[in-house]
């Protein structure tokens, strides 16, 4: 048997085991949302919590997302480019980033501070633009790059091909959240608006997970997710170990 094929069996085993990994975290997480009804912001308890809202800025401070410039809460992107090894190639990310400001959450009995550092936020790609011969890059994006000296131009001028993604959370967009609420340390601060309940949801020791879906659409899409990848990664890794032990003279 060739050797590179044993190479590809581990490597096949390691993406398996990953794969069957993810998978058994996803459906943990998932039982963990199906257990946990979702409050009113005006009853939320002291631990780990779930609720649903809109966004609220804090005091009108806002973020701009680089690309398409949008006010928001919160962003992250990711500027990929295409490179040649040969007769093949891949993309690489050569810069990502996310940035984010505290915000209320807030529904019809009430609004409380949310701080998602350290949160898991699964949100839906807002903008994706990909270079093109004869196209010119949007303004916006061009700046970016520049700002920070990334070049996009290659030999004899020619642009690069490259790919960007951002995704954001602008005010009023709809949120779920699965988070700890406990005591909130800026309650006292001058700058708190009065009348806020003394309370802030933040990373906690529990599971931090924001989403803009619902909870029926998490769930649908967690499904498909946890069966991709304990069926998908359970057969990759029979098969990877079926021919680590043939080579090994097992079989």
């Amino acid at each position: 048997m060739d050797i590179r094929l044993l190479a590809y069996a581990f490597v096949g085993l390691f993406i398996g085991i990953s794969m069957f990994v993810g998978g058994l975290l996803l459906f943990k997480r998932k039982r963990l949302i199906e257990n946990i009804p979702t409050s009113k912001v005006r009853s939320i308890a002291m631990g780990l919590v779930e609720i649903f809202g809109k966004v609220m800025p804090t005091e009108g401070v806002l973020l701009k997302s680089p690309f398409s410039n949008k006010d928001c809460l919160y962003y992250k992107y990711q500027i990929q480019e295409y490179r040649s090894s040969g007769k093949s190639g891949r993309w690489v990310t050569i810069k990502h980033d996310e940035k984010r400001l505290r915000f209320y959450l807030k529904d019809d009995t009430g609004k409380v501070l949310v701080d998602s550092e350290g949160a898991k936020v699964d949100i839906k790609r807002d903008f994706a633009y990909d270079t093109a011969l004869g196209q010119k890059i949007p303004d916006n994006i061009t700046r970016f790059l520049d700002k920070s000296k990334i070049r996009y131009k290659g030999v004899f001028g020619f642009k690069k091909s490259m790919r960007f993604r951002e995704s954001f959370i602008e005010p009023l967009d709809k949120l779920y959240i699965l988070g700890t609420a406990d005591d909130n340390p800026f309650v006292k601060d001058a700058s708190t608006t009065a009348g806020v309940e003394d309370v802030i949801i933040h990373k906690g020791s529990n599971i931090y997970y924001i989403s803009d879906r619902s909870e029926k659409e998490m769930l649908k899409s967690f499904k498909w997710k946890i069966m991709a990848g304990l069926l998908g990664g359970g057969l990759l890794i029979v098969g990877c170990l079926f021919v680590i032990l043939l080579y090994l003279g097992v079989y």
